[in-house]
Order: structure tokens, then sequence, then C-alpha cells
């Protein structure tokens, strides 16, 4: 098996070069047939988001194999080769398994451990098998990588610390509420770390959220994804004794939340706990409403030190999830191994076997008249001979094949007894699940 992957992503390349390179979910029919038709490749993946695009292939020639994936996206997208060649990686056989099993965990991404990036690797490997570009090996390899990135996420907790500005300003509203469900909260202004602030608030369990913006249209577009209500920005005072949280976004020079606004409405809330979150540069609230009781102001100098902490956490994580990738990686080539010795074994004992039926017919034949008992013991009897004899052998020939001279061994055996691999055996064993 020859396993490559070429590709570039947000570290090795602009935006400018990536969107060029992109692959549309709905026409990546036609890229993947031509990399299996006309380039050559035994099977094929596309991943193409954001921040990467890569060509996962299995290919008899490894080097003439990268080459054609480079040629492919080249002249797929009529780009010349010596402007994509500097920002292009490649890697090849175990080193692709690793990077395969890293990027579904979301170990190379943007912000380590995001979990968005599984969905769009099963989403890769599902348009291949769609379009019949997926073969045994990445059958395997990638249900393999689905299985490491769920253990991933079960045996480490490099998920569970927010590593962006509006996730951590969720992480902390949920740590003073507790649950955040059926809580109420205001956006004033419609900015996007705002905007995705609010998704993660109602993804959490947010009930309703309120949309000030100077500009009223927008906030009318913004409420449509939020299934919020929009109100004209001069308005905002008088609904915040409505909401649990305010997340304060807009361009104004000064202080628009004061605490003697905010003393008044916490007296008609009755001093139920309200959460600000200031995203804003200049701030948008006055950092002394944080005084009042049951009030509880952030900005972003405060998420930003929680992004750093918990980045260091996910950093520490990250090592146990390096580890179980290094497990997998040897579980997946003890099976990529047993593509080999499998049919070996079964090739090995066929041989022996026909021997044996051979020289036990001359035998019979030579004997004279036997009893069907007496046939069946002598069958038995040469039969449980072969297995004996061989089964040191085979036994020797499973350990060692898992080593890395393991491949000498089973070319010496297929030598030695001159031994034709049935090709039927080959994909029972491609197909065996370990």
């Amino acid at each position: 098996m020859n396993l490559i992957i070429v590709g570039l992503n947000h570290r090795t390349s602009p935006v400018e070069i990536r969107e060029k390179l992109s692959f549309p979910a709905q026409t990546i029919g036609e890229p993947l047939r031509k990399l299996t038709n006309h380039y050559g490749l035994n099977e094929a993946v596309i991943l193409s988001t954001c921040n990467r695009v890569e060509v996962l292939a299995i290919t008899g020639d490894i080097e003439k194999g990268t080459w054609q994936i480079k040629r492919f996206l080249s002249e797929f997208h009529d780009i010349p080769l010596n402007r994509l060649d500097d920002h292009l990686y490649v890697q090849q056989g175990e080193n692709a398994v690793k990077h395969l099993f890293r990027v579904g965990a979301g170990l190379d991404s943007m912000v380590m451990g995001e979990p968005q990036i599984l969905g769009q690797v099963k989403d890769s490997y599902g348009y291949a098998v769609q379009h019949n570009t997926a073969g045994v090996i990445v059958n395997k390899l990638y249900h393999k990588a689905f299985q490491v990135a769920k253990r991933i996420r079960s045996e480490t907790k490099i998920g569970e610390s927010a590593v962006s500005i509006s996730f951590a300003a969720v992480e902390l509203a949920r740590k003073i509420f507790g649950d955040l469900t059926g809580k109420s909260a205001m956006l004033l202004g419609a900015g996007e770390m705002a905007e995705l602030a609010a998704k993660h608030l109602q993804s959490n369990g947010v009930r309703d959220i309120i949309v000030a913006n100077r500009t009223y249209e927008k906030a009318v577009e913004l409420v449509k994804g939020l299934c919020g209500t929009a109100i004209m920005f001069r308005e905002f005072p008088h609904f915040l004794k409505n909401v649990d949280i305010v997340i304060a976004s807009t361009g104004a020079p000064n202080f628009i939340i004061k605490p003697d606004q905010v003393h008044d409405v916490m007296r008609e809330r009755k001093q139920k706990p309200m959460f600000f979150i200031d995203i804003s540069v200049p701030r948008n609230i006055d950092p002394l409403v944080n005084n009042i009781d049951n009030c509880y102001v952030y900005d972003v100098d405060d998420l930003q030190g929680v992004v750093a902490s918990n980045l260091q956490e996910r950093k520490k994580e990250a090592e146990e999830a390096e580890k179980i990738i290094d497990e997998e990686i040897e579980k997946f080539y003890r099976w990529i191994k047993s593509l080999d010795v499998v049919p070996t074994i079964i090739a090995l004992r066929q041989t022996c076997d026909q021997i044996r039926k051979a020289e036990l017919a001359k035998a019979v034949q030579s004997l004279g008249s036997l009893t069907e008992k007496d046939q069946k013991v002598l069958d038995a009897m040469t039969s449980a001979i072969v297995n004996k004899i061989l089964h040191h052998p085979v036994t020797h020939l499973k350990k060692e094949s898992n080593k890395i001279e393991g491949d000498l061994y089973i070319d010496t055996i297929r030598r030695l007894f001159d031994l034709t691999v049935d090709e039927e055996a080959v994909k029972k064993a491609q197909n065996n699940d370990d």
C-alpha cells in the first residue's frame, strides 16, 4: 500500500491561494473521478474546507502518485505548479496515516481540538464512497480515523476548554448561571464575534435573543439566523430588565451602559443576576458595573486570559491524544501487514494440502481395497501431520510479519515454497476487520 496526502492549509498558504484550490461539495464528483480515471490513482478522497485543501490517494507508485496529485491540482484549477509548489506539503506512508488521524481529531486545526473538522472529514469520505473512489484501504483508513477521533474525545479533555473569545464568553456565562436553558440575551451591535457568541449561547439553551443595532436593517437580518427580535438601538435601555446576558460589540467611543442605569435595572429585576460581555474596543460597558451585586462584567482582556489558560490545558491534553494516535497507527499497520501475510498463509496451507491429497491418493491406490472407514482414518492422519508441521512456521510468520523485517519473512516463505497467492484470498484478507 502506498498512501499519499498532498495539500495546503492555513499555515502553509494565504487565503488567496486556498480559495483558488477549493472544491465545492456539489461538484466534487468530477475531480474525484478525474483523480482515479485520468491521473491513475487507485483510490482518492478530497478534503476541502476554508482552512485546508487535501488530496489523499492510494497508488502503486508513490513518487509518480505524488507528482500526479500535484499535476491534478495545478491543471484542474488552472494554476501553474510553480506558484503552488511552495505552499504544498506531502505526507507519505505512516506519516500520512498520522496526519489524517491528527486532522480528524482537531490536532492540526487553527483552533486546536475544535470538533467541526471531524464532520468535514466524514463528509469528504462520504463523497468518495458516493462517487466510487473509496476502496478497501480508504474504507478501513477512514473508519479507523473516526474511531481514533472518538477515542481522543472520550479519553482526553481536549475539547472541553474554550479557545475562542466567543466560546470563552459562553463558558463564563455557564459558570455563573450553571444552566443557560431558558435564559435571555441582548446583542448590542451585530459584529461577527457578538453574533458567534450569541449562536453559542443559543446552542446552550438561551431562549430569546434581542438585537439592537444602529443600522436597524442589519439587526433584522441577523435575527433571522438567531430566531430573535430586532429593536431600534435607542430602545435597548428599556429592554435591559428583560435579559440575563448582554453582549456589547459596537463602535461607540464611550460607555453606553453605566452603573446608575444598571442599578435601576437590577431593582426592576429584583436582583436577578446579569452577565455582561464587553467585546468592544473601546469598551462599551463601564467596568464599575462589576461592583454591583449580582452583576458580572467581562471584557476582551478577561476573555483572552481565559483563552490563553485553556490553550495551555488543550496542549497538555494534546500530548495524550498523540499517544493514542501512535497506538492506533500501530494497529492499522498490523492490519496492512495482514493483507500480505494472510494470503501467504492460505497459499502455504493450500499447497501443502494439495501435496498431501495427491500422495494420499497414490497410497490408497497402492494399498488396494480399503474400507471407507480406513480411508477416512488415513485422510485425518495425513491432515493432522500437515497441520502439526505447519503450526510453528505459521505462528512465527504471523508474529514476525508485524515487525519491520516482516516483508522479508513473507517473501522468503513465498520463494521457498514457490507459492502463488490466490487473489480471492487477498480480497478476503482485505475485508477482514482486524
